[in-house]
């Protein structure tokens, strides 16, 4: 019983992570088109905070998806090649986490040399992610 309260606990913490990495690129695409200082100042204040709260999701998450793989098992043994592919398409996901700091980094310091369209591309790739991770859960196809 314990492990159903872990696996739901942790699609809701995935769930809450993702709507961080869907949102924080918005504020970028904002940040990119945004003359004023003052506005800036004010997204920056707000992708600052959504960053922060959006690890510490993360961390969770990954914690919960840990004890389910060791502590449980799911995923481990023969015919479990699904899960070497979402351990996968998961360290991407937290690669694209990092570079989400990394602009985030250069949008603080002024340095920030990319358009606003890059930016709505980048947004897109939290979804094929996410796709990719459910299609590897849910059909478990080798």
């Amino acid at each position: 019983m314990l492990m159903l309260w872990v696996k739901a606990f942790h699609i809701v913490f995935i769930a809450s992570w993702f709507a961080g990495l869907f949102y924080l690129p918005r504020l970028y695409v904002n940040l990119a088109q945004q003359p004023d200082p003052a506005v800036q100042a004010c997204l920056i204040a707000m992708a600052r905070r959504l960053f922060r709260f959006s690890t510490l999701l993360a961390v969770i998450a990954v914690a919960l998806g840990l004890w389910l793989y060791v502590g449980y098992g799911i995923g481990m043994g023969p015919g479990n090649g699904w899960m070497h592919a979402k351990l996968f398409f998961v360290l991407l996901i937290i690669g694209y986490h990092h570079a989400c700091y990394v602009m985030l980094r250069k949008f603080e310091l002024g340095r920030n040399t990319r358009s606003h369209k890059f930016y709505r591309w980048f947004n897109e790739v939290p979804v094929l992610l996410l796709v990719a991770v459910v299609l590897l859960v849910v059909l478990k196809p080798f």
